[in-house]
């Protein structure tokens, strides 16, 4: 590394410890202390990248934000069926429980703030979270140099191993001791929403399945379907939602339970609120649905 990028690399290292300060002191909130990482670094994949190699999504951000919303968050291991460590985020309600328990699965960023922060709403509201990290195996989300090394190491995950790290992942929920055992959804975005889907063809143990912008299995594959599945898509986001009627007379045919709600005016990634798609109108709908279907089919 040349001595202008080490000269670079520590005045924004001396930024971003300026607003982790304020952030501290509580002169700005978790929206406001995204939006000035975001412009520091430049885009909101090397925000998110920045927080999770240095720490600050799992400590600092997870810390105080689980606070606020009065819930438990941490780190967590668990083994896969050739005993390899995956790893992922927990989040619970206080209390003993048990409780329900939904599997939150990123987007093709990996795991980052966004999804560690639906984890943590999903707990505000009475549910155990675990959002794994699909790159445990590269060595973790935090270890990629770059949003486009990220994105490319999701894209070498074959579609069989990324589906047996979520079963493990559920398998690690339905087990754990705060969980109400046998009450277990999924929810996905982008990437994960398409994971979500296939795993509600896959795993008898779901009771509902949630896919934010994921795209559909093939049709023979959603005659397999085993739970309900609530799809939530933005208008404009033709490559995904163009394909939803088509999905829509699939599931009906094969005498499955499909929802969808497609938002007029908002595009792929809507739900995320620390991107510039962000729709609030949308995004505030799709989750009061969201806690509804998961209400109604975790019982």
């Amino acid at each position: 590394m040349s001595k202008t990028s080490d000269s670079a690399s520590t005045d924004i290292a001396r930024v971003v410890e300026t607003i982790a300060a304020e952030y501290r002191a509580q002169a700005i909130d978790r929206r406001g202390f995204l939006t000035r990482l975001i412009a520091v670094t430049g885009s909101m994949g090397a925000a998110h990248l920045l927080l999770e190699s240095n720490g600050m999504a799992a400590t600092l951000l997870s810390d105080a934000e689980s606070q606020k919303a009065k819930v438990t968050s941490t780190a967590v291991s668990f083994p896969e069926e050739a005993k390899e460590i995956l790893g992922g985020y927990l989040s619970a309600p206080e209390g003993k429980g048990p409780f329900p328990a939904v599997l939150v699965i990123h987007e093709n960023r990996g795991l980052n703030e966004h999804t560690r922060d639906v984890a943590r709403r999903f707990a505000a509201e009475g549910f155990v979270a675990l959002a794994p990290d699909a790159l445990a195996r590269s060595g973790g989300t935090g270890a990629m140099k770059t949003p486009d090394e990220a994105r490319a190491a999701i894209g070498l995950l074959t579609p069989e191993q990324a589906i047996s790290d979520l079963r493990s992942a559920l398998r690690f929920l339905d087990a754990h001791p705060a969980v109400q055992k046998g009450k277990l959804g999924v929810v996905g975005f982008c990437w994960g929403g398409a994971r979500s889907f296939t795993l509600a063809t896959q795993d008898p143990r779901l009771r509902g399945s949630v896919v934010f912008y994921g795209t559909a299995p093939s049709a023979p594959e959603l005659a397999k379907t085993l739970c309900p599945v609530l799809g939530l898509y933005g208008e404009t986001d033709e490559r995904i939602t163009s394909r939803v009627p088509e999905t829509t007379a699939a599931m009906k045919a094969a005498g499955k339970k499909y929802e969808s709600k497609i938002y007029a005016g908002a595009g792929h990634a809507f739900f995320n609120d620390t991107g510039e798609r962000y729709n609030a109108a949308a995004a505030s709908d799709a989750w009061t649905r969201t806690l509804a279907f998961f209400r109604a089919n975790l019982r």
